[in-house]
C-alpha cells in the first residue's frame, strides 16, 4: 500500500507506474513511441505550434493572468539595453542588451502540470476529504500553499513542471480536426458520439502512448483578434470537448493517450455551476480532474494547430512527430511551451 494513501479514486491509475511516480502517462512515451514519431517524418517540414506569448492579449480570458512584461536588466543604475560598454571600459566598442520578464506561466500556449488541478478526496481513509493531487501527493505539503510572508518560496515540491521537462516530451502525435467538421460558429460541445463520427470519417486511430491534439480553430481566431480578444465571440465559437459526457471521459481513459492537447482555452467546456445530477458536489472541470488528478495526463492549451491541421488534411495524414518540452522550472505548476511538429 502506498504510504501516502489507503484508497485511490475510482478509475484512477495511482500507483500503477510506481508509488512515487510523478510522470503519469508520460511513462508511455517510450523509445518505441519516439521511433514511431520519427517514422512519420517524410518531408522534413517543421511547424511551430505556439502562439506569440503576448497572445491572447489583455486578461479577459482569465482575470488572474496577464501578458508578459518585458524590461531591461539594470547595470550601474542604467537600463542594460543598447548599453555602451565604453561607459565602463574606455575604448570599448561593445554594445550590450540584457533583459528580464514577468511571465504568467499559463497565459498563452502552455502545459498544465499534474500539480495544476487536484481534488478534495479522502485518500487516507479517515472520513475527511483533503486536498490531494495525482498519485496521492498532498496539497499543502507536496504542493505548497502560498503564504504572505514567503510568496516567492512557494511552489510544487512534487509534480512540478521540471519532471515533464526532464522527460523530454517527444513522440508520435495524432491530429483530430474538429474544426473541419464543425467549423467556427456556432460553438459545438463535442461528446463521445461526435468524436467517434469524426475519427471514423477521417480514419483516425489513437494507440497506446500517442499524444492527441484537438484542432478547433480557437487559437487561430484569437490570433486574428490581434491582442484584443472579443470574449463574447470566443465564448460562442469553435468546438470544445464536453466534459460532462461520461462516455467521452471513459474514452480518454481507455484510449491510452499519453497527453491531451487542444488549441482552445481550458480544453473542455467550462462549467460555472454544478447540475442536480452531480448530487451537490463534483468537479467544475471534469476532464481536468480525470486527466491531471486521476490519470496523470498532462494537458496542453492554446496551441496554434491550424496551419499544421490544414497541411495534414491536404496530404491525407493525421500523424506527426511532436517535440514539446516545457520550461525546466522547478516547482512550476504550468509552463509556456514552444512545440515543434515535424512531418
Amino acid at each position: 500500500m502506498n504510504p501516502r494513501w489507503k484508497q485511490r479514486p475510482p478509475g484512477s491509475n495511482w500507483g500503477d507506474f510506481g508509488p512515487d511516480d510523478q510522470l503519469g502517462r508520460l511513462n508511455l512515451l517510450t523509445p518505441e513511441k519516439v521511433k514511431q514519431g520519427i517514422a512519420e517524418v517524410r518531408e522534413g517540414l517543421v511547424f511551430n505550434l505556439s502562439l506569440p506569448l503576448d497572445y491572447p492579449g489583455g486578461n479577459k480570458l482569465n482575470p488572474r493572468r496577464h501578458a508578459p512584461r518585458l524590461q531591461p536588466s539594470i547595470r550601474n543604475g542604467k537600463a542594460y539595453y543598447v548599453y555602451r560598454m565604453a561607459q565602463d571600459v574606455e575604448g570599448s566598442t561593445d554594445v550590450a542588451c540584457d533583459d528580464a520578464v514577468l511571465l504568467y506561466l499559463q497565459y498563452s500556449t502552455q502545459w498544465d502540470s499534474l500539480a495544476h488541478i487536484g481534488s478534495l478526496f479522502d485518500a487516507d481513509g479517515d472520513g475527511t476529504p483533503e486536498p490531494v493531487f495525482y498519485n496521492g501527493f498532498r496539497g499543502g505539503v507536496d504542493v505548497v500553499q502560498p503564504s504572505p510572508e514567503q510568496p516567492s518560496a512557494n511552489g510544487a515540491k512534487k509534480l512540478g513542471m521540471e519532471n515533464m521537462a526532464a522527460q523530454g516530451v517527444q513522440g508520435r502525435a495524432v491530429m483530430i480536426d474538429l474544426h473541419h467538421h464543425y467549423g467556427e460558429s456556432p460553438r459545438k460541445a463535442v461528446g463521445y458520439d461526435d468524436l467517434m463520427r469524426v475519427m471514423e470519417h477521417d480514419r483516425i486511430a489513437v494507440e497506446l502512448g500517442d499524444m492527441v491534439c484537438f484542432h478547433t480553430g480557437f487559437a487561430d481566431l484569437v490570433l486574428r483578434m490581434n491582442r484584443e480578444p472579443d470574449i463574447d465571440v470566443l465564448n460562442a465559437s469553435c468546438a470544445v470537448l464536453d466534459g460532462t459526457d461520461q462516455k467521452l471521459l471513459q474514452w480518454i481513459a481507455d484510449s491510452g493517450l499519453a497527453v491531451l492537447i487542444a488549441d482552445n482555452y481550458a480544453v473542455e467546456e467550462r462549467r460555472w455551476s454544478l447540475s442536480p445530477g452531480d448530487c451537490g458536489h463534483g468537479p467544475l472541470l471534469p476532464i481536468h480532474e480525470l486527466c491531471l488528478f486521476k490519470l496523470g495526463i498532462h494537458l496542453g492549451e492554446l496551441w496554434h494547430l491550424t496551419p499544421l491541421a490544414h497541411w495534414l488534411r491536404a496530404h491525407g495524414r493525421s500523424r506527426f512527430l511532436l517535440t514539446a518540452p516545457p520550461l525546466r522550472l522547478p516547482g512550476a505548476v504550468g509552463s509556456p511551451v514552444n512545440p515543434i511538429a515535424t512531418v
